[in-house]
């Protein structure tokens, strides 16, 4: 139970778990990119490895949900967690940029079932009227991840070197699997059958369900290019050391920690969404088009820690929205399809605009990716004239839940 917006004992152990893997995976995001240019790997192969693994974790992310359903979630915490950690540790054995792509295929396995199924074991265990201040609670441990990860591998770089800081991360994951064996309900519903294509079509027909997924294609574009390539940028145009640019990275999380919850508060009280999707997509499209033209350290940072709050609140915005497509029954497929879409962006966006900025430098490659934000910005608002205007609940759902 959540009481006074505080955190229960039923969601704890989901705030744990998320936190001590985002915090892995945190330490895989900063420390991957500076190993692929001290292999000799360029920025092209850096995209294609954050895409190897947000690809086959969109791909997992549907299937994940619909087994969340059946089987529990509990279930699909431990198989991330499990996965990961392995990954983690092959990472850092390896000596190539080729057999890294292996093992990015392996993390997205855990990273899709993971998205799922933390995701809907938090819906399921909070009300409607107060899932954006749990949700806001969520991703609030998740930033504190992201926060911790960094901030301890520039630390710890001050003493070893990339490989064994990438390895000794793992360890990370061991706390999310006691956190997930010990508090993370079980649940699910093994009788249901194997039908997936009856649960997606009823969250596929939900209005609103068009134009919440393209405004998650847009925060996602926006996001993973800007992660995947900061360090790089950090290195290659601002002449910055290692341990620089993770205090970088942990500053900018800072902000998108404290801004989650009332965030979250917002999201609540708001009878409508979309507005909130769009201004944040739009805001931080504007911040990625101004960032190449910015050239020193607390420059970037302050454009970070400022615009990062307006993104973090649309995540909430669209994670309640998401959770509101489905009934008690078919939540999992609505945060698989949720994960999907956040995996496909999250992915693409390094590929796509990783080879522009390889071609043709950091100004025109984060120019592209901004202009891209603000052109889906400008679908999700063309979508919602109509379908987007109010949300209809899914069967098992409550007269009234938000709308978009």
């Amino acid at each position: 139970m959540v009481r006074m917006g505080m955190p229960g004992s039923r969601t704890l152990p989901i705030y744990i778990s998320a936190g001590s893997i985002f915090a892995a995976l945190a330490v895989r995001n900063f420390t991957v990119p500076l190993r692929v240019h001290e292999l000799g790997g360029d920025k092209i192969a850096v995209g294609l490895l954050f895409s190897v693994f947000t690809v086959t974790a969109a791909g997992l992310s549907l299937p994940a949900g619909f087994l969340a359903d059946r089987f529990g979630k509990r279930a699909l915490v431990i198989f991330a967690v499990l996965t990961g950690g392995v990954s983690q540790v092959g990472m850092a054995a390896a000596t190539t940029v080729a057999p890294m792509f292996v093992w990015q295929a392996v993390a997205g396995l855990g990273g899709g079932a993971a998205q799922a199924a933390l995701f809907s074991a938090l819906a399921e265990a909070v009300p409607g009227p107060r899932l954006g201040r749990a949700m806001g609670w969520l991703t609030l441990a998740m930033q504190l991840g992201f926060l911790a990860g960094p901030a301890l591998a520039a630390l710890a770089l001050g003493y070893v070197d990339l490989q064994v800081t990438l390895g000794a991360s793992a360890v990370l994951f061991g706390v999310a699997l006691g956190a997930a064996a010990v508090g993370i309900r079980g649940g699910g519903d093994p009788g249901r059958g194997w039908n997936l294509g009856g649960p997606l079509a009823d969250i596929g027909r939900q209005r609103g369900f068009l134009a919440v997924c393209v405004g998650l294609l847009g925060a996602t574009l926006l996001w993973g290019t800007l992660q995947a390539y900061l360090p790089l940028y950090g290195i290659e145009r601002m002449r910055l050391p290692q341990a620089q640019i993770g205090y970088m990275i942990a500053i900018q999380a800072v902000a998108n920690g404290l801004s989650r919850i009332p965030g979250g508060r917002l999201v609540d009280r708001a009878a409508r969404k979309g507005p909130i999707v769009i201004g944040g997509v739009v805001a931080y499209s504007l911040a990625i088009a101004l960032l190449p033209h910015l050239g020193s350290f607390w420059a970037v940072t302050a454009l970070l820690a400022l615009s990062v709050p307006l993104l973090a609140t649309t995540y909430i915005a669209i994670s309640v929205v998401f959770s509101n497509l489905a009934g008690d029954a078919t939540r999992g497929v609505a945060m698989g399809v949720y994960g999907a879409v956040l995996y496909i962006g999250l992915g693409a966006g390094p590929a796509v605009f990783g080879t522009i900025m390889e071609r043709a430098g950091y100004t025109a490659g984060f120019t592209a990716c901004a202009l891209t934000g603000l052109v889906l910005a400008g679908a999700v608002a063309l979508l919602r004239s109509e379908p987007l205007r109010r949300l209809r609940p899914a069967p098992g759902l409550p007269p009234g839940s938000p709308g978009t």
